[in-house]
């Protein structure tokens, strides 16, 4: 298998990755015939995968926007896997030239392109690390350049808790990250559910194997069990909503069945 100019060299390129899958589901070309392999195989199962993805970079991007509009000009993106069209920092950077946003990924395919994307932008970076351990994250040198903890800080876990199985304390994490933040701060997130989804769970099961199978599991976490990661937080309207409802530009019932799949909110620390 041919290894492209920009595939870091400690990655094996034989194991299909969720980042590059997911930047395949998006037209993205950072990614392998392997990935591009077990993604067809789970839209088998679940035909609007890509759609699921479009309406996630979509909330992603109303919510930048609605922090900005309420004064966040610090942003903290974990998960935030390989940079597409209309990233945070473009979407941020648009809305205020001045605003400072720090990548966080494990995926080095991931980290190695932010890296040539971010390389003249002095108020953007990325760090090498995992959301299951905040301390590292929150303690990094790079983080504590770019962002000030002392001030309202938008931390965005889009599309990246439903790969934290419940035995790694997803929710401790989200609660550690919650409290070093300082108040004002907001929590933005999405996360998949079979609930929404227009297909029955037997069938999206399919493509939740296709997950387990490459050693990445998608946890399905209910409407209830995601609205915890909000424990500390005031929910923005509209609330804990599926994705293509919250603030939206366009009139959701035009929307594809798909892109009410999963949940997503904002919420904001007293």
């Amino acid at each position: 298998m041919e290894r492209p100019a920009w595939a870091p060299r400690s990655i094996d390129i034989t194991v299909p990755s969720v980042s590059r899958m997911y930047d395949y589901y998006l037209g993205g070309s950072h990614n392998f015939e392997v990935d591009r392999e077990a993604a067809r195989k789970a839209m088998e199962f679940m035909p609007g995968l890509p759609k699921i993805m479009q309406a996630n970079r979509a909330f992603m991007r109303r919510a930048v926007q609605f922090a900005v509009s309420e004064g966040i000009s610090q942003f903290l993106d974990i998960g935030s896997g390989i940079p597409t069209f209309g990233n945070v920092h473009e979407v941020a950077q648009a809305a205020d030239p001045d605003a400072r946003v720090m990548y966080v990924d494990h995926d080095p395919v991931a980290v190695a392109h932010s890296q040539a994307v971010l390389q003249d932008n002095d108020r953007a970076d990325i760090l090498a690390a995992d959301l299951r351990k905040p301390r590292e994250i929150l303690n990094a040198p790079e983080v504590r350049r770019l962002i000030d903890l002392n001030r309202p800080v938008a931390l965005l876990l889009v599309a990246i808790l439903h790969f934290v199985e419940d035995a790694d304390d997803p929710y401790g994490a989200v609660a550690g990250l919650r409290d070093a933040l300082a108040p004002g701060s907001m929590l933005l997130l999405t996360h998949a559910s079979y609930e929404g989804l227009p297909l029955s769970p037997e069938r999206a099961e399919g493509a939740v194997d296709v997950y387990q199978n490459i050693r990445n599991p998608l946890i399905m976490r209910t409407r209830e069990e995601i609205a915890r990661f909000f424990e500390g937080y005031d929910m923005v309207e509209p609330g804990l909503v599926p994705m293509s409802q919250w603030r939206p530009d366009t009139a959701p019932e035009d929307e594809d069945p798909y892109a009410f799949s999963g949940f997503a909110g904002v919420g904001r620390t007293a």
